[in-house]
């Protein structure tokens, strides 16, 4: 008798385990770890991160697939064997080999695994437009098997906005900023105090995170709104001066103004950080000139951070509590 897919994933473990793949460029690697601890409270040299964190890999700009584990063997015949039990019912499917950045396998080994898995699964396989997927991978010398899911480059559509700023963050490192500073959205309640033209609030959205903006320059406002709309998400953007903020939030995430219009001094930093300290507890902060002697003096403690370049530009991510 076939087991069913809730049944069989009690017999194989207690807690579910997710394995995740990301890949990112050269001068995000820093991001991209950081992204990760955030997560999962660790990261990998290897880009494969194990974990009993559930997380859509599409809100991270640096995931790259999420395998739900439902077997594991030893060998590869000890997978094949518990595979045989499991019934895909009244659904087509595919089965994929992911590669574990250290591959050995040829591309025809490969090919040939995943047949020999497809033919033990009870079901209707289907190549072209598979209803599930399913991925095997050799992980630390054992094998699994389970749900495979791609992400997808949410991030990638949200480049072309109506509105754009020169001095703005990349959507990619808006994303991933979003992720360090709510990585588990449940219950949370998040502001941008200084939303500028809505790229993070755009990000957060996109992720069905609660979050309020606001800005102290009334002219780009409506360009804000704007490019929130455009996008088909709906978010509260207000005129706003950060120091006159009354009500309480989980966390702030503040891009710190550093362009020609927007030049502000330590003392006005730190009026803006200890407002902060006032209304949130945790603060993501960008910059891009060191903060840390102002951070401290607002009242926080420095947790973690990471620095993003382009080219010869560099921004630090802070994350204080």
């Amino acid at each position: 008798m076939y087991a069913s897919f809730n049944a069989m994933k009690k017999d194989e473990s207690k807690l579910d385990k997710y394995i995740y793949t990301f890949s990112s460029y050269e001068d995000e690697q820093a991001l991209s770890a950081l992204e990760m601890r955030c997560f999962f409270g660790m990261d990998s040299e290897k880009n494969i991160i194990e974990s009993t964190v559930k997380i859509d890999p599409s809100r991270s700009p640096f995931m790259k697939e999420r395998i739900a584990v439902l077997f594991e063997g030893a060998s590869f015949q000890e997978l094949l064997a518990k595979v045989a039990t499991f019934e895909v019912s009244g659904e087509s499917f595919k089965v994929m080999y992911v590669k574990n950045g250290s591959e050995e396998e040829s591309f025809e080994m490969r090919r040939k695994m995943e047949r020999e898995v497809g033919l033990q699964l009870v079901g209707n396989a289907d190549i072209h437009n598979p209803q599930r997927l399913f991925a095997i991978m050799n992980r630390n010398g054992r094998w699994v098997f389970g749900e495979y899911l791609k992400s997808e480059s949410v991030w990638f559509r949200h480049q072309q906005k109506p509105h754009q700023y020169s001095t703005a963050l990349s959507t990619r490192v808006a994303r991933a900023v979003v992720n360090i500073a709510i990585p588990n959205p449940t219950g949370i309640k998040a502001i941008d105090p200084c939303c500028g033209i809505g790229t993070v609030l755009v990000e957060a959205l996109s992720m069905g995170i609660d979050i309020v903006g606001g800005d102290h320059n009334p002219i780009i406002l409506a360009g804000t709104r704007e490019n929130i709309a455009h996008f088909g998400y709906s978010g509260e953007v207000t005129f706003t001066d950060m120091r006159t903020i009354r009500q309480h939030y989980d966390v702030a995430i503040i891009d710190l103004p550093y362009n020609l219009c927007s030049v502000i001094s330590p003392e006005e930093q730190l009026e803006m950080l200890q407002s902060a300290r006032r209304f949130a507890d945790k603060v993501v902060v960008v910059t891009v000139e060191p903060i840390d002697k102002v951070l401290i003096k607002a009242g926080f403690a420095i947790i973690d951070r990471a620095v993003v370049k382009k080219g010869t530009f560099s921004r630090e991510v802070i994350v204080g509590k």
